[in-house]
């Protein structure tokens, strides 16, 4: 396993612990739907960023600095989901020890807004927001090690991003629970609106049945419904 600059995937190996046949907790679900919408429009604009700065399209990895330390090469093969139940699998640190995980990556964003998270990031803040998440909440927890065999990423690495993430957030990793709260309500509230705006384009195009006839093969096939941002 290489370090975040220059590895090209994660490496997931089998720890040697693990809690078993284990039900996926709901906020993991919710969690992993909002982030998969957040990765998918920054990509989209850090590419259109990167195309319209050099003409090249030179892809995700000319970015603000301050997030190049959680950088691969190239996105990890594993999805968000699968990921974070797998972290929550091995090692064994309360759902809650996610949304405030989520807190601290959203704290970053909002210190560092022009270093978004894209797929090339996404997982290593994943990990290491998790892992000092636990240290915070949780009384009994796995080491940096253990992370780091579960993450996918050495040791080595993971103490520096351990490092990395604290400095960035100025070791602000107090969390109360006012702020937990808000935050759940926030994860709830945007999958109900992703369920409703779903709910909408499955009526939308319900009514446009009838009107087949009306729309030429050529409009067809040279246009596309244009994509809401998220």
């Amino acid at each position: 396993m290489l370090s975040g600059d220059a590895s090209d995937s994660i490496n997931i190996q089998q720890p040697e612990t693990s809690q078993s046949d284990l039900t996926t907790p709901r906020v993991l679900i919710i969690l992993s739907s909002v982030l998969e919408k957040l990765v998918a429009r920054n990509d989209r604009l850090a590419e259109g960023t990167n195309q319209q700065a050099d003409g090249k399209g030179s892809g995700l990895a000319r970015l603000g600095k301050h997030l190049n330390v959680f950088h691969g090469v190239r996105p990890p093969t594993i999805g968000i989901l699968k990921y974070l139940e797998r972290l929550y699998k091995y090692t064994s640190c309360s759902p809650s020890c996610f949304v405030v995980g989520y807190v601290y990556i959203d704290r970053l964003c909002h210190k560092h807004p022009d270093c978004p998270v894209i797929s090339l990031n996404v997982h290593r803040l994943l990990v290491t927001s998790v892992l000092i998440a636990s240290k915070v909440l949780d009384d009994v927890h796995y080491n940096n090690a253990f992370y780091a065999r579960v993450g996918g990423v050495s040791n080595a690495e993971l103490n520096r991003l351990e490092l990395e993430l604290l400095f960035h957030l100025d070791f602000g990793v107090t969390v109360s629970s006012r702020v937990f709260e808000s935050y759940c309500l926030h994860l709830e509230k945007e999958v109900m609106l992703n369920s409703a705006i779903q709910k909408i384009e499955r009526v939308s195009l319900s009514n446009t049945d009838d009107d087949v006839t009306e729309i030429s093969v050529e409009d067809t096939l040279d246009s596309s419904p244009s994509q809401a941002a998220s």
